[in-house]
């Protein structure tokens, strides 16, 4: 049996298996039902590991080992592997963010708490800064800060940063609209991302231009996160940005935004008219 070093590559990703059991279960599927020793003749792994390779398998439900003598192994269908795995996934998931919610209602988390606030309070304003790299990590930090939000938020994106957040923004949009925090978004409006704008329009305040091209998120007059790269040159791991807590630096780039957003067109405007196009 020949099957390429990226086919194995990509299952072992996949079903979060190491390279011996990977060239088992391979081989397997291609006989349906075999002995030990065949698979290890076939996958070329050494006999004397392919045994427990087989019991691993069958322990993670990718093998059945059939009655009788000589034994043999009967792989499992494709299909009930991956339903099994996402049932595992889910139940794993469950059990642990009930572990998770179990320690929030504990004196430990308290502890944790009250030693990040005493820790926090003793740390220069000039230290509360820090940069962030990759687009994922730069969402988790979009989304600390909005939890962290009392008072306004302001953001500034591109077009394409606009669709790309969407599912983040509306669920978090909702629940500050909610705590009636003020909420103002800038960013080309256009057919791609219209809809969009139109949905999260509901929670905030949106403006349209064509000429800004900028990221950059305020919280409270506090708190700024301002990406460095150009949305369109950058592939998302390399993606960075810097986050700073100066109330200073905020305010006067919340000045500034107020000048530019009271000659900025009502999102609302473009939104209609792409709407009726």
């Amino acid at each position: 049996m020949i099957v390429k070093d990226s086919f194995l590559a990509k299952l072992r990703q996949a079903f979060n298996l190491n390279i011996y059991e990977v060239k088992i279960w391979t081989a397997l599927l291609s006989r349906g039902v075999s002995t030990a020793g065949e698979l290890s003749d076939i996958s070329e792994v050494p006999r004397s590991r392919s045994y427990d390779v087989l019991e691993t398998l069958e322990k993670k439900g990718f093998v059945i080992m059939k009655l009788g003598k000589p034994i043999k192994y009967l792989a499992v269908k494709p299909e009930e592997i991956v339903r099994r795995i996402k049932k595992k996934i889910k139940t794993d998931a469950n059990t642990s963010l009930g572990k998770l919610e179990d320690v929030r209602a504990t004196k430990l988390f308290d502890e944790l708490k009250l030693l990040y606030t005493n820790g926090i309070d003793l740390v220069d304003a000039s230290d509360l800064s820090g940069a962030v790299k990759g687009r994922e990590n730069i969402n988790e930090q979009i989304n600390t800060l909005l939890n962290d939000a009392n008072e306004d938020i302001v953001l500034i994106t591109t077009a394409e940063g606009l669709a790309r957040k969407a599912s983040s923004f509306r669920k978090n949009l909702k629940r500050l609209n909610d705590k009636k925090i003020k909420i103002r978004i800038v960013a080309p409006i256009n057919k791609e991302n219209y809809e969009v704008a139109k949905e999260l329009s509901k929670f905030a305040e949106i403006r349209n231009t064509q000429r800004i091209d900028s990221r950059f998120m305020i919280v409270d007059n506090k708190k700024v996160l301002f990406m460095l790269m150009k949305d369109k040159d950058v592939h998302s791991a390399y993606d960075a940005a810097v986050w700073v807590e100066t109330p200073y630096f905020a305010n006067t780039l919340s000045n500034f935004f107020d000048v530019v957003w009271n000659k900025l067109e009502d999102g609302r405007k473009v939104i209609t008219k792409l709407s009726n196009k």
